[in-house]
């Protein structure tokens, strides 16, 4: 198995930059995957297969972050518009816009679905009450630049956030202070929490660093071979993977930082990577305009890849049908 080809599946429709992609949870149809594209078209996709659902249609600039809450029904985005949009996920229909004074770059549910926080250029990061959308918003201080990312965190009692200052922060809501901060050598890439909540995934320059998500000491940190724009920590913690400039998207060992394999398939920079909620597989986007999704375990039968006596049978894999953004 480990010397089969790896056959990723090709998500077109955009006519952008794929700058950032993120999963749903696992529903009773599966799981699902959105696209944040500098064309300012979101769109929705079935996970497991990459194909096309549908596009959120209102924002005016491009889409720098998105989500999708545990059971995909609401939809959440950023853009340079000066807007974060809350979506109804099966119907496409736009249920919230929430003005911001700068481009809004991240976007993230709670555990309940219940509220929305944004992280901005505005240095600023807020949450929303999705139950009373006209209130006025929670707004957190602390960052010097523009924030890139921002989570629940800790069972949504904190926030965590990095920024263009070079600095991760968590953020307590109950006293609404920021009570821990990191600082890095350069600006923070990419930020994931894992699954169990227990690790946080940082990038910068060409590092993946891990830190304890209860007291941000580093557990290990790493190098790669290229500028890294973003890597994902597998559910069961024992690989992850990471993409960057040089193309390429690399699975390396999480407890050696070994490199298990890399494979080529964009045209572009990948911007961003994430193991779908099973850790089957890991979708990337790219500077190319493209997602691509790609096995866990390469040659095993899984969504649409098929193994027959130990080789993939590629002639059965069918690639999601070319969408273009209306």
């Amino acid at each position: 198995m480990a010397n089969l080809r790896q056959t990723p599946l090709t998500c077109s429709g955009h006519t952008r930059p794929v700058v950032y992609l993120e999963f749903s949870g696992v529903t009773d149809s599966g799981y699902f995957l959105i696209s944040a594209c500098k064309d300012g078209k979101p769109m929705l996709r079935q996970g497991d297969t990459g194909d096309w659902i549908g596009t959120f249609e209102g924002h005016k600039g491009a889409v720098w972050g998105v989500a999708l809450n545990a059971d995909a029904t609401k939809a959440a985005s950023g853009a340079a518009d000066f807007t974060g949009k809350v979506w109804d996920a099966i119907s496409g229909e736009e249920l919230h816009s929430f003005q911001h004074n700068h481009i809004v770059k991240s976007v993230n549910f709670s555990k309940d679905s219940s509220l929305l926080t944004t992280g901005s250029n505005e240095k600023l990061v807020r949450v929303f009450d999705l139950n009373k959308p006209e209130a006025a918003p929670e707004v957190y201080t602390g960052h010097t630049s523009g924030v890139r990312h921002v989570f629940f965190f800790r069972n949504d009692t904190h926030l965590v956030s990095c920024a263009d200052d070079k600095t991760l922060r968590v953020w307590d809501r109950t006293s609404g202070k920021e009570v821990q901060k990191v600082d890095f050598p350069s600006t923070p890439n990419s930020l994931e929490v894992s699954k169990d909540g227990t690790v946080l995934t940082v990038t910068y320059s060409n590092h993946v660093t891990f830190l304890d998500a209860e007291t941000l000491t580093k557990i290990q940190e790493f190098s790669i071979p290229t500028t890294v724009n973003s890597a994902s920590l597998h559910p069961d913690k024992t690989i992850f993977v990471a993409g960057g400039d040089d193309l390429k998207v690399y699975k390396f060992d999480y407890t050696t930082g070994a490199e298990i394999e890399s494979f080529k398939g964009h045209f572009g920079p990948v911007h961003c990577i994430k193991f779908s909620p099973d850790g089957e597989l890991y979708a990337s986007g790219s500077e190319d305009g493209t997602l691509r999704l790609w096995q866990t375990t390469v040659g095993k039968t899984y969504g649409l890849w098929k193994c027959v006596d130990g080789q993939t049978n590629n002639d059965s894999l069918s690639s999601p049908k070319e969408v273009q953004a209306n």
